[in-house]
């Protein structure tokens, strides 16, 4: 049995290859930056996978966080514990999107999830990569910088009344729960993503149409149009937030001269397809 991967900081999606039969699962996300093993392990043992892992004998799993040897092997260490039987493969969530959007021909690839990232794809290796410096110093684009933007809007008081009770309202808000989510409690990155489901609700509204495209605008100013003859490559692009916002992710790359090429909501399916096809 082979089992596939693709872990973002908010889940994972597996998916369990059983001859001609294909099983889906999810479990949280496993970031290494922001998981210990023991949390892995026990997500794993609570979840169905656990009464298949003796019959697993290859793992695909790549992750968001997993860039560097010692973040990947980390991972694996947690999963080669899990899946006794098994050899282990771990990479980053960027080679996902490369293999999933592009499989073996070049382009440009990128992530516009929770977080952000992006990469040239010669269509076997990634070949180059503007550093992804995460929801503190980084993520333009993303899920968290959208959450992060509209935050800094309503504290700031620069939000139109009717949006800013709505939200309040919406979310129980107030200047000590939200300093106490984003400094104070786990996982604050998932806690900014979360609004971007209020922003697509009333994306309508002039003003959230405008932080959006803010948003992809600096994504597109601090990443895509530093890759040189970015303009000779389609861009795709995987991730719930390139997907739900594709309307003004045009808008903006159309801005920039950059041609829009896939769009895939989550990977997981199509490299499902890149490891069987082999």
């Amino acid at each position: 049995m082979i089992l596939i991967a693709d872990s973002g900081s908010t889940k994972t999606d597996w998916r369990l290859v059983a001859g001609t039969e294909i099983l889906p699962f999810k479990t949280i996300g496993f970031n290494p930056y922001h998981v210990s093993v023991a949390q892995v392990l026990n997500e794993l043992n609570a979840s169905a996978l656990k009464e298949k892992s003796s019959l697993i004998t290859q793992v695909y799993f790549y992750g968001a966080g997993c860039s560097s040897t010692e973040k990947s092997d980390f991972i694996k260490s947690a999963l080669l514990q899990f899946f006794k039987n098994a050899r282990v493969e771990v990479n980053h969530d960027l080679l996902a999107a490369a293999r999933a959007t592009c499989g073996k021909n070049a382009g440009m690839s990128a992530i516009l999830g929770t977080g952000s990232n992006s990469c040239l794809f010669d269509g076997e290796n990634i070949i180059s990569n503007i550093p992804a410096l995460g929801y503190i110093l980084g993520d333009e684009g993303s899920g968290v910088d959208m959450g992060k933007t509209l935050i800094k809007k309503y504290l700031n008081k620069e939000l139109s009344s009717n949006l800013s009770e709505e939200l309040e309202k919406e979310y129980s808000l107030s200047l000590h729960t939200i300093l106490n989510a984003v400094y104070k409690e786990a996982l604050p990155n998932r806690y900014l993503a979360q609004f971007t489901l209020f922003i697509k609700k009333h994306e309508d509204e002039s003003e959230m149409d405008e932080l959006v495209k803010i948003c992809f605008q600096h994504f597109f100013d601090l990443t895509i149009c530093k890759y040189k003859n970015y303009k000779k490559y389609p861009l795709n692009l995987v991730g719930s937030i390139a997907n739900v916002f594709s309307k003004q992710l045009k808008e903006v790359a159309l801005h920039n001269e950059v041609e829009i090429g896939k769009i895939v909501k989550s990977p997981i399916d199509e490299l499902v397809h890149f490891h069987t096809s082999n």
